[in-house]
């Protein structure tokens, strides 16, 4: 689902708001995590999942065509872990370690 398709659901189930008004929560919303993550900060929305910033070390690459060694600078990258009913709902409602696997 894109951003897109994410206002066209809340405007259908919500007929009573402007999906102007639905725009702007949602890009308010994207745009407070965003800024943020951007701190350094974790974002926590509970039963769904939490945000992070990983830092990755500078590191020696190789390029995959030559071969020749490539230096990759330090960077920060989006971490996304999924909150516990998230994983859940994912997996029909089976608790962790509980796989629908019949062997």
């Amino acid at each position: 689902m894109i951003k897109s398709e994410l206002i066209a659901r809340l405007a259908e189930r919500n007929p009573h708001l402007f999906q102007r008004d639905i725009e702007r929560i949602v890009s308010t919303i994207f745009d407070e995590i965003a800024e943020a993550m951007s701190r350094g900060d974790r974002v926590e929305l509970r039963g769904f999942g939490a945000f992070s910033v990983k830092q990755r070390p500078a590191r020696v690459g190789r390029n995959p065509r030559t071969g020749a060694p490539v230096h990759v600078a330090e960077k920060r990258i989006p971490f996304f872990k999924t909150g516990k009913e998230l994983r859940e709902k994912l997996n029909h409602g089976q608790p962790d370690g509980e796989g629908g696997h019949t062997d």
